[in-house]
């Protein structure tokens, strides 16, 4: 097997709407670190799982319409994220491309499978959690998640197997996405993984 090629996969991405300005800094391959400052406290929260658990360098910043709620921000956080994400990776050779990553918090266990084919689709089974922590609900989650597979073209399978509490589903998928994303986006060779000759 050839050996992985010397990568620097970084990228800065700004977005600017009527509803949300915001910008973010990625480097997968520097140490990991950042700092994520959106304007929602648990929405940052989530945003600092994802740069502790994926392992890469990650700065997030903005604001957006939260008088509102946290739909828009969720929203175009995920897409502004997807971005950089598919702007970092390039045409995605060498990578993993496929990974997986199972996380329990407390009651709550949820799996998280991913694939960097280029084509973006989410599959989000998150089962029949309601209430809320800080403001920030399962839909909210969703909507980050789908903004970041459409715009990273990434497919995505998400599944709670069981909780009880919104706080810990919500934290225990972020972690469980954040995992599979470092083995995804890991360089193991120089060739690009599909037989397609593209992803």
């Amino acid at each position: 097997m050839a050996e992985p090629a010397e990568t620097h996969r970084s990228a800065d991405v700004e977005r600017r709407t009527a509803e949300t300005h915001l910008r973010v800094r990625l480097d997968l391959d520097a140490p990991a670190g950042g700092r994520a400052a959106t304007g929602h406290g648990f929405l940052d929260h989530m945003l600092e799982q994802l740069v502790r658990h994926g392992s890469f360098a990650l700065e997030i910043t903005g604001e957006g319409d939260l008088h509102i709620d946290p739909h828009h921000l969720a929203e175009d956080t995920g897409i502004t994220l997807g971005q950089a994400f598919a702007r970092a990776l390039g045409d995605r050779r060498g990578v993993q491309r496929y990974a997986d990553a199972w996380v329990p918090m407390d009651e709550t266990l949820a799996h998280v499978v991913v694939d960097l084919s280029g084509r973006p689709y989410l599959m989000f089974e998150p089962g029949g959690f309601e209430g809320d922590a800080g403001g920030f609900n399962v839909h909210h989650l969703r909507e980050l998640l789908r903004g970041f597979c459409n715009h990273a073209g990434v497919t995505m399978h998400v599944r709670v197997l069981s909780g009880l509490e919104v706080h810990h589903v919500c934290e225990a998928v972020v972690k469980a996405f954040a995992r599979a994303l470092r083995e995804a986006t890991r360089v193991v060779s120089d060739t690009l993984p599909s037989t397609k000759g593209v992803l």
